[in-house]
């Protein structure tokens, strides 16, 4: 909903506001029906079995948020976004712990670029924005955004167990807490720099992070790429890069994304992560997107089985109306190694299946 600037109608003989403002509410609901088999409700392994479930958020994340701008002449403005996950299926906050768990920032947009302050996606995230093959689809099972982006780094055995950058969570540092983030646009390149803040008394380095992502943008084709090396709290280094490319070709699309990062867990002790992924998109009809992708996901961890999996995936989406999509999704994963794992000393499915039919509604 938008929010007319203040006393507009004292204003409107002049038919001007004295500064251009705005307030947005936004958001997305997006709930599915899915039948499973190797793979629980939250898609870790599963012993064998079919199982059925209501999911939130498998073709985008649903979500709410403020977002809001003031015009404080020239060509700067003030900007601000406060955001936060929901599961739509329980009406849930996606974090207990915090009201606007995606985004918390304050900034400047000048002629010279954008400044922001506050919690925000790392660089990863930004870089893969245009090039994940998926299109950054179904955040809760996606490996570019699991494990290329530390979204979600622990299954199995090979997970880091401890908290790196300032995210707030252990295994998961792909928003980051006390960031200060620069963007500048210059032609068809985007450069972006970050740092976030450990705020540890004494050590200006622990639990901090900081790194540089650099886009180059054409009308037919995007390449993308980002580095980033994070700290825990102890001083132990996590480093980690990615970079893709996406292709346009009158309907059809391609994109494709290689992703590292190796961490250091303990003395003498490292987990080494790797991403490949690729996938195309079609525009089937004027109102049905078709996507495929798929990913390999490899582990190395001192003292353990290399482990790891492949992804594939299928969409179909059919927009109904300007905010209203339906789509119907499926999934297929083979675990390597150790990574299925047990379930109450039962060993997991090496194979995991998904069907889901869903609709998703912005606002």
């Amino acid at each position: 909903m938008r929010h007319p600037c203040a006393f507009t109608i004292l204003l409107a003989s002049s038919g001007t506001c004295l500064a251009q403002s705005g307030v947005d509410l936004y958001g997305i609901v997006d709930v599915g029906v899915r039948s499973a088999s190797g793979l629980a409700a939250s898609n870790a392994p599963a012993p064998s079995g079919h199982a059925a479930f209501v999911n939130s958020g498998i073709d985008n994340t649903s979500r709410w948020g403020i977002k809001g701008q003031e015009s404080l002449g020239g060509g700067v403005k003030a900007l601000f976004r406060l955001e936060g996950g929901i599961n739509a299926d329980t009406g849930a906050q996606a974090k207990g712990d915090r009201l606007f768990d995606r985004l918390a920032w304050a900034g400047l947009a000048t002629p010279y670029g954008t400044v922001a302050a506050g919690r925000q996606p790392n660089l990863l995230s930004d870089a893969l924005v245009p090039v994940d093959p998926l299109g950054k689809r179904y955040a809760g099972i996606n490996p570019n955004i699991n494990v290329a982006g530390l979204s979600n780094t622990a299954f199995g055995t090979h997970a880091f167990g401890r908290q790196y950058g300032p995210s707030g969570y252990a295994d998961n540092f792909y928003r980051l807490d006390n960031t200060v983030k620069y963007t500048a646009d210059v032609g068809p390149w985007q450069a972006r720099a970050a740092y976030s803040a450990g705020e540890v008394p004494g050590d200006a380095a622990a639990a901090s992070s900081h790194g540089v992502a650099l886009a180059y943008q054409r009308p037919a084709w995007v390449v993308s790429g980002a580095t980033m090396q994070f700290r825990s709290r102890d001083g132990l280094p996590l480093d980690a890069w990615t970079a893709g490319a996406a292709v346009r070709a009158a309907a059809w699309q391609f994109k494709a994304n290689i992703a590292r990062n190796d961490a250091a867990t303990g003395p003498g002790k490292t987990v080494v992560q790797r991403v490949r992924s690729a996938g195309v998109s079609r525009q089937a009809a004027r109102d049905v997107l078709v996507t495929t992708a798929w990913y390999s996901v490899r582990r190395a961890a001192t003292g353990l089985r290399d482990d790891g999996f492949d992804r594939a995936f299928l969409f179909i989406e059919k927009m109904l109306a300007p905010r209203t999509t339906a789509y119907a999704e499926a999934d297929y994963t083979v675990w390597r190694g150790d990574a299925a794992g047990l379930t109450a000393a039962r060993p997991n499915d090496r194979h995991g299946t998904g069907l889901t039919l869903g609709l998703m509604q912005k606002f």
